[in-house]
């Protein structure tokens, strides 16, 4: 059964339109995990998804919470401060200029591992479900994916270092207010969806208010592609730039994995869809798949690092040059 539904600003509807789109999301995430059954035997690729019935997600958060629930819980305060800084900052002037500037990527040379080492230090403020350092966040999606999706090692490698971007809050890579850095993404140059969290920041947005910004579509045109956007600068976008501009060879649903898996207003709730190409349609299904192990698998059991270390030091050495620019 199809259902369509038009949302448009200032009207209301007589039915629930959030459940009805967060029950659509959470159908949308189970057909792509089991839509090919069929071909366990098969040899998978980045355009052929896979079963998984393993995953277990767990009710509650390392802090007893439900996840990505920004009203109750420890870190409440801390989530939505954030979110207010980053909302009234993150202007299509701010985006264009700071991307121009780490486009250069000449804070440093190292390797992947070396980075991973650096994520140590680092602790989200935007983040609800978690306070722990971020290398354990990457090694505990990584290791649950490589459990239930054994061959598709271009996927966990994707898992280990999709926020390797958060590096950007250290003082040898700019040290950017957490605003800038982490987060939920966003478009800028078009209206902003009343789906993303803390939206009533947005209101003393400078952007808000322009009208060649706060139309439906904006500077953009339906249709045009996600990459074709320009999202709000964070390290999803800086991860993506750096793995590509050092000539990765991981396929194209692990890059756009890294560089859309914090675009929740769109994987979750649908909003800015009308953006969207076929070949996003594609590899929407892959992050899919991946958004329900980087949101759930957070937890205080640490992985052996040590442990895990020679395998993805092997993917590494596999799909990226030994140094890279960042």
């Amino acid at each position: 059964m199809i259902v369509s539904v038009e949302k448009r600003n200032g009207i209301s509807s007589d039915f629930d339109f959030h459940s009805m789109m967060i029950n659509c999301s959470n159908a949308l995430i189970w057909f792509s995990v089991t839509q090919a059954k069929s071909a366990e035997q098969a040899q998978p690729d980045a355009n052929k998804l896979v079963s998984n019935d393993q995953f277990t997600v767990p009710q509650n958060n390392a802090f007893g919470n439900t996840f990505r629930d920004y009203e109750v819980g420890a870190r409440t305060d801390k989530v939505e401060q954030h979110y207010k800084a980053s909302h009234i900052n993150q202007t299509y002037d701010f985006v264009k200029k700071i991307r121009e500037e780490y486009k250069k990527l000449n804070k440093a040379e190292m390797g992947i591992w070396e980075c991973c080492e650096l994520l140590n230090e680092v602790v989200d403020d935007s983040d609800p479900d978690l306070d722990e350092p971020q290398i354990q966040h990457l090694l505990q999606s990584a290791e649950a994916i490589r459990k239930d999706y054994p061959n598709e090692d271009w996927l966990h490698l994707t898992a280990l270092i999709h926020d390797l971007g958060k590096i950007l809050v250290l003082p040898k890579f700019g040290e950017l207010p957490q605003w800038a850095v982490v987060g939920d993404t966003f478009p800028v140059g078009c209206a902003f969806d009343e789906f993303n969290v803390h939206y009533k920041y947005f209101r003393e947005n400078p952007d808000f208010k322009n009208p060649k910004y706060n139309t439906n579509n904006g500077v953009y045109s339906e249709g045009c592609g996600l990459d074709n956007l320009l999202m709000s600068w964070g390290h999803d976008d800086y991860m993506y730039m750096v793995a590509k501009e050092n000539g990765t060879t991981l396929p194209g649903a692990g890059l756009f994995i890294i560089r859309y898996h914090s675009f929740y207003p769109l994987h979750k709730h649908g909003a800015y869809a009308q953006f969207m190409n076929e070949e996003d349609k594609k590899n929407m299904k892959w992050l899919h798949v991946f958004n329900k192990y980087d949101l759930y698998s957070k937890s205080k059991a640490h992985v052996d690092v040590e442990k895990v270390k020679p395998y993805y030091e092997s993917l590494i050495a596999k799909y990226f040059p030994a140094k890279l620019k960042w």
